[in-house]
């Protein structure tokens, strides 16, 4: 019983940081869509490879540019509750 409980809010959590993020997401991307079009890889890409790769989902994507070079910052989260960064090199998709 406790196990499902923990499951239940484990779910409940998730789907909280979700819906909250979408939102931001959406209003950001008219702005990554500048940056896309010079970048070799898109968001939606890099974010489709850090998905597979690292079997969890992105529930934070931003657009950072330094020094001319752009950086996808990805905030993944995983089934255990594990949440870390990605970045990944707009120009060529490399994990950094």
């Amino acid at each position: 019983m406790k196990m499902r409980l923990l499951y239940l809010a484990w779910l409940l959590a998730v789907v909280s940081v979700l819906a909250a993020v979408a939102p931001a997401a959406r209003a950001a991307e008219g702005q990554q869509a500048i940056a896309v079009a010079a970048a070799g890889v898109s968001m939606e890409q890099a974010v489709k490879m850090a998905e597979q790769q690292f079997k969890a989902k992105v529930v934070r994507a931003e657009t950072q540019h330094n020094d001319g070079h752009t950086v996808y910052v990805l905030r993944m989260l995983n089934e255990s509750g594990r949440v870390w960064t990605v970045r990944v090199d707009a120009s060529n998709g490399a994990l950094l």
